[in-house]
């Protein structure tokens, strides 16, 4: 990787500020509200914390559910702004497509290191992850954007927003047919001789099983971030990339914030809709967790698009910026910080990241999950200070 100071012109779909484009400033606001959040629910001081901060165990969803589909969303939407603006300097699309590949392989190779750091054993480790999955969908629906677009206007065509809405489409109901309608082998028909979605006996768990052993699952039996599971996580991706679109026409600000609401509470509604045939499920990514949460996603964009882009508020945005202009960087910060301090031993029995965690719970002993938050919300804080000296700088990590 390398560093250097971004421009207006030239916003990256990853790791980049658009914040400096009073435009987009809203999209910036809110990975960094995303990202803050992520590491607060990936490193809560205990199994005691409050259940808003823990994902759901199976079917349901809580607040930290929508994380990861949050910035899977934005890089979607992100997508679109950065490949429109190269474009649109002369940059052709053969050098855009590898360049989208070359950032795919590295953002894949941080994944390894994040889930192995800091030791590194081939013989476990987990080639499935957050960066692993975000790279996969980075890789095809940003090739996807760049070369399925319509031979009008510029050399290099125009996006086609249906050619997007039908990928959106079959990747959810593609999904839905293959969970609900092919046999799982061993074990049989989902909804028939199985409990549909069954923990264990379900076409993602089994792919996984036969594709790595059970020391490379992150459950053992099967991964959250699966390969088959990745399907409708691209409609996430799409998802954000119709938003970009919208958000790239030349409507005021006061309608796009309207028509975000709308499309967001639609998206939940569809969402809760198609729950009672395919459960919401973050761990398996199911379709209705898609719309679900890409509705909610909608929602607080729109929130922050009205705020921000419309009423103009600055107030308190700078401090979530310092996390939404470096956003993959402070991720890989939080995780690999977290797996070296975690195997920094002090005593028999502790370590940095327990020994901290206990003398804060002792503080207030008769509220636990208070406790696990005010641990969580200091590590947010060194995580943000680590990250406060690149802002101010004004250089952002791109990869």
């Amino acid at each position: 990787m390398s560093s250097a100071t971004r421009t207006v012109s030239a916003p990256d779909p990853l790791v980049s500020p658009v914040s400096s484009s009073k435009r987009y400033l809203a999209i910036d606001v809110l990975r960094g509200l995303t990202i803050a959040f992520m590491i607060l629910v990936n490193d809560n001081g205990s199994d005691r914390a409050f259940s808003a901060l823990k994902h759901a165990e199976w079917n349901g969803f809580t607040p930290t559910d929508l994380v990861f589909p949050t910035f899977l969303f934005l890089v979607g939407a992100s997508i679109v702004f950065s490949t429109e603006s190269r474009l649109a300097r002369g940059v052709t699309r053969a050098a855009l497509f590898a360049h989208t590949v070359r950032r795919a392989i590295i953002l894949f190779l941080l994944g390894l290191i994040v889930n192995s750091a800091p030791f590194f054993r081939l013989s476990t480790m987990r080639y499935y992850g957050v960066l692993p999955r975000i790279a996969l969908c980075y890789l095809i629906v940003a090739s996807l954007y760049i070369w399925i677009r319509r031979p009008v206007g510029s050399a290099a065509g125009q996006p086609s927003v249906a050619d997007k809405i039908g990928l959106l489409v079959a990747c959810l109901l593609g999904y839905y047919i293959l969970m609900r309608f092919v046999p799982v082998p061993g074990f049989g028909v989902p909804g028939r001789d199985i409990p549909f979605l069954d923990h264990d006996a379900n076409l993602v768990a089994w792919l996984d099983r036969h594709i790595f052993s059970a020391r490379h699952l992150y459950e053992r039996t099967r991964d959250p971030e699966g390969l088959l599971s990745t399907i409708p996580a691209l409609g996430t991706t799409l998802m954000g990339v119709l938003t970009g679109l919208f958000l790239r026409t030349s409507k005021p600000d006061s309608r796009k914030a309207l028509v975000l609401t709308v499309a967001g509470a639609s998206s939940v509604l569809l969402g809760l809709l198609w729950n009672p045939w395919f459960p919401i499920n973050k761990k398996l990514w199911t379709s209705s967790y898609v719309l679900y949460a890409a509705g909610w996603s909608l929602l607080i964009l729109a929130a922050f698009w009205f705020l921000v882009q419309v009423r103009g508020y600055r107030r308190g945005t700078g401090a979530l910026l310092v996390f939404g202009t470096n956003a993959i960087t402070a991720y890989v910060i939080s995780e690999v910080m977290a797996d070296c301090l975690g195997n920094v031993r002090i005593g028999p029995h502790s370590n940095v990241l327990r020994w901290t965690a206990e003398h804060i719970a002792a503080v207030m002993p008769s509220w636990p999950a208070l406790g696990s938050l005010a641990y969580s919300l200091l590590y947010v804080l060194v995580c943000w200070l680590l990250v406060l000296p690149l802002y101010r700088k004004k250089i952002f990590i791109k990869i």
